[in-house]
Parts: structure tokens; sequence; C-alpha cells
């Protein structure tokens, strides 16, 4: 009997180790099954909160600045790798300031998503200033994106008042909307042993944009000088180059596509054999889109009808030294900037309305395209068909006038092109910013 009691207690204590192995067991694999369940989870929500992919299209920014001051998104080198693209546009105000407008095209997760801000630098901001006021605004368009996302828990939101919360009150404008600016472009001075050569150009502007009117006056003066020895006792060559005149118009808003103007010029120009040259000429313009996104597409055409007096240093090949002129031309615009690239090109007809025979035809024309990842395409191009060289003075350049570009030479056409291919790989990633040397 005392046998089989411990028997019986023996295979109850081997029956308790059993249970208690199997049940360390099944709380291992337990415990097991919710950390695997809880990494997966954090990598999941590691995922959803990573940095959005931004590209930044823009001419004007500094992209080290942008890219040292906003460093909570990642930046590629490529739109189509982007979450985000920040396509930047800009244009000069009637007041020589610069409009910014800021496009903000959603993509993957934030397809369908885009909103447009606008913002005005002034024409007097430093260039700190004007970096930091686009940073603001770059900043402003993504965080907008990223509020959608668990990122966006980690941002405040603070709203700086200036005091002009109340509708501003009628701006008192002493200029009346009149800008004047005075500059000198260029001062060059190159001198060697046997030569010289000094170029020079200086101006003013006086412009006045309101919605209304956009009206210039804009007088302009250029001069060149050559001089060059040829021998120790000979005199020197030397070729001056004078260019001056005034370019003025008057523009009229008449609505949302239709504007009319009045354009006066006038020229000296001794390397054209022209003493003077006045002309006038009303014209009309017809834009297919609105006036308002004419920094993202326009496709404008314009007429114009005038008349000029010239005036000839030299007696010309048609045995002129003044004569008046009626002329008229025509000209059809396109102006495209979207993300993929740009499209800028014209087509111009002239010709004097006394011979048909005398007149020009122009072509321009640039486009750059993004055509596949890293690839871009630029191609630039210009033909003008030329029969209209009125002022060409009689008898022959002598080859002095050639080379210094003292005389202008008859021709039937002239032609530019140029084609610029480039290709980016390798890393996709731009957020590192080494300015070292």
């Amino acid at each position: 009997m005392m046998n089989q009691n411990c028997k019986i207690k023996k295979f109850i204590h081997a029956f308790l180790i059993i249970c208690s192995i199997q049940v360390v067991a099944g709380l291992s694999t337990l415990h097991g099954q919710v950390t695997e369940y809880d990494t997966a989870q954090r990598v999941e929500s590691v995922r959803s909160m990573k940095a959005p992919f931004i590209y930044l299209d823009c001419r004007r920014c500094d992209y080290d600045f942008l890219r040292t001051n906003i460093t909570f998104v990642n930046y590629v080198r490529d739109p189509e790798l982007a979450d985000i693209h920040v396509f930047v546009t800009d244009e000069e105000t009637g007041g020589g300031s610069r409009e910014y407008q800021f496009t903000f095209i959603g993509k993957n997760d934030f397809e369908g998503s885009e909103h447009t801000l606008t913002h005005v630098v002034d024409r007097d901001a430093t260039l700190d200033e004007r970096r930091n006021s686009l940073q603001k605004f770059v900043k402003m368009g993504i965080v907008s994106f990223i509020l959608k996302t668990p990122l966006g828990t980690h941002f405040n939101i603070d709203y700086e008042s200036d005091g002009t919360e109340q509708l501003s009150q009628e701006i008192n404008d002493p200029w009346n909307n009149w800008v004047f600016e005075a500059y000198i472009g260029r001062v060059r001075f190159d001198l060697e042993s046997n030569q010289s050569e000094l170029n020079s150009r200086w101006g003013i502007f006086a412009d006045r944009v309101t919605e209304e009117w956009k009206l210039r006056v804009r007088p302009y003066f250029n001069y060149g000088r050559i001089k060059i020895q040829t021998a120790v006792n000979e005199e020197p060559v030397i070729s001056e180059q004078r260019r001056h005149g005034l370019d003025s118009y008057a523009i009229k808003s008449l609505n949302n596509h239709w504007s009319i103007g009045i354009f006066g010029d006038y020229l000296t120009y001794n390397g054209r054999n022209i003493r003077h040259e006045f002309l006038i000429s009303p014209g009309i313009e017809y834009n297919i889109f609105p006036y308002e996104v004419a920094t993202r597409r326009s496709i404008t055409f314009s007429y114009q009808i005038g008349y000029g007096y010239l005036d000839y240093f030299e007696e010309t090949i048609y045995n002129k030294t003044r004569e008046n002129l009626f002329n008229h031309k025509i000209e059809g615009v396109v102006n495209i900037h979207q993300p993929w690239g740009t499209i800028e090109t014209g087509l111009v007809g002239s010709h004097y309305l006394h011979n048909f025979a005398r007149r020009r035809l122009e072509f321009y024309g640039q486009t750059s395209v993004r055509l596949f990842e890293g690839f871009s395409l630029t191609l630039q191009a210009e033909y003008d068909v030329i029969q209209d060289q009125l002022s060409l003075p009689k008898g022959e350049a002598s080859l002095e006038e050639v080379l210094l570009k003292q005389r202008e030479l008859a021709t039937d056409f002239s032609f530019s092109t140029s084609i610029a291919i480039t290709y980016t790989f390798g890393s996709q990633y731009a957020n590192i910013v080494n300015t070292r040397f």
C-alpha cells in the first residue's frame, strides 16, 4: 500500500512539472507573439511618420540656405521622386519689387492636393531678408501637407501680430506709383601693351504700374572705344561705338484679355549708320489666358502700326540721306512655365508699307524639358529672314570696319542655335549641405 502511495505521489509530481513547463513555454510563445506584434506596429508607425520627399523648383532660391533651415523633410534631385513638388515663379512688380508665387503639388500619398501662396518681396530687401522671406513661405506650404500625417503632431502653430489685422486705410502715395532708377550697368576697361578697350552703359528708368496703366520712360546710353597700336611708329587704330536712345510706352488694360498701347522710341547708332531714328506706333494685344496667370502661362498676339523718321550719317544704298517710313508688324508669343519645364517661343513678321519686299520675319524659341528621371533637354534657336536693311551705307566696307564692327554688313538671314543635354544619376537624396571652400 505504501509503495502504491509513493507511485501516485511521483506521478502527480511529474505531472505538475510537465504542466509547469508547458505553462512557461506558452507564456514565452505568447510573449514572443506580443513582442513581434509590437515590433511590427512600431515599424509601421515609423513608416507612416517618414519625412516626405521634397523637390525644390525655384530659379531665385538659395538652396543651401533652405536645406539648412528646413530639416524636417527629405530633399531629392528629381521631381519624379518627390512627394511634394515646390514650384516657384516670380515677376517684377510696378514698384521694382518681386512677386513670388509658390505652388505646392502633391504626389503619391498627397496626390490630388495642390495649393498656391503669393508673396511680394520689397525691392529694397537685402539678400538675407529675401531668402528668409522665401524660406518662410516654402515652410508654410510644406507644413500644410505634413499636418495631415502623424508628423503633424510635432508642429506648433504661432501667429505673429503686426498690428494690421484691421482693414488698412487707403495709402496716400506722394509719388503716385512712379518709380525711378538711375543705373550704371557696366563700365569695363581692359588694357594690354598694344591695345585698350572701354565699354560702358548707363541710363534711367521711370516706371508707373497700376491695375489700369503701365507707363515707362527709359533713356539709355552705350559707349565703347577700342584702341589698337599696330606698329611702333604708326598711328593707332581707334574705333568708337555710340548707341544711345529712348524707350517709352503707355499701355492701358481693357479687361482680363485685351490691352492697348502706344510706343515711342528714339535711336542714334553709328554702327548702323543711323544718325537719328524716331518711331511712334500704337498697338493692341490679346492674351488667350487671363493676365493674372501670366507667370505660369500666356499665349499673346499683338499688332502694331507706326511711323518713323530716319536721318543717316552716310547716303544709303537706296540713295537716301533721310526718309519718312510707315511699317507694321504682328507678333505671337508663347510662354509656358510648368513643373515639367519651360517653353518660350515667338514669331514676328513686319514690313514697310511703301514696299512689301522690305520685310523681316523673326522666329525664336527656347524649350527646356525634363524627359525622364535625371534627364533634361534644352533647345534654343533663332532665325531671321532679313530684307529690310534700309540704312546700309553706299560703298564697300573696309577690313578694319568689318573687324571692329564699325559698319553693318548686308545679309539675307541670320541663324543661331544651341542644344544642351544633362543627365544626373546616383544618390537620389539631397539633404546634406557642405559649404567648405
